[in-house]
């Protein structure tokens, strides 16, 4: 526990850490400011110093793990050529499964307030699915101009539905239920002819 009055580093991050252990562990309904704090060893009112409520919480943990997808969605241009294609489609992918991913997605969807709020920044231009399809659509795209995808593969189709299917295993996902990389492993392979 830090002591009363210093400064606790990286607090956003260290607070979204705990909130994916508790989520992963107990589920979604687990997750209350306390549970967090205690889960973080921090000050009880850390979270309330740093968000207005819970909700506004849960939001942002949500965007900042989908800038955290998209970001590395950004990244595979520069994979264009490199290692396998379903190795790099993978890797981003599976971002999404990590942490909780399934568990907090439900969270948001329990939580109007925390969902709407997702909503209105992505609505805003925060970067969310739209942009981690994007970035694979472009991938691909490289991919066919390099010989390593079939030109039979439509990289837009296969973009979608590779998110999409993602979105779907997140949104019916929680603890207990079977874990989707395999399948997501699977259905890259299937898309793009590995």
């Amino acid at each position: 526990m830090s002591p009363r009055g210093v400064a606790t580093p990286d607090v956003r991050e260290r607070l979204f850490a705990a909130a994916e252990r508790v989520v992963d562990r107990d589920g979604p309904g687990a997750l209350t400011s306390r549970a967090v704090t205690t889960e973080a060893g921090c000050a009880k009112g850390l979270l309330h110093a740093h968000f207005t409520g819970l909700d506004e919480f849960v939001a942002e943990l949500c965007l900042d793990r989908f800038a955290r997808t998209a970001a590395k969605a950004r990244a595979l241009s520069g994979l264009a050529g490199q290692h396998t294609v379903t190795r790099n489609l993978d890797a981003v992918v599976l971002v999404l499964f990590d942490s909780g991913g399934p568990a907090l997605s439900g969270l948001a969807m329990t939580r109007p307030a925390a969902a709407a709020r997702i909503r209105a920044a992505l609505e805003g231009g925060a970067p969310g699915f739209t942009a981690i399809e994007e970035s694979v659509t472009g991938y691909l795209r490289a991919e066919q101009g390099l010989g390593r995808v079939a030109k039979t593969v439509d990289p837009g189709t296969a973009a979608l539905a590779i998110v999409g299917t993602a979105h779907h295993l997140l949104m019916t996902g929680w603890p207990g239920t079977p874990d989707p990389r395999p399948a997501m492993t699977r259905l890259v392979a299937a898309l793009v002819g590995a």
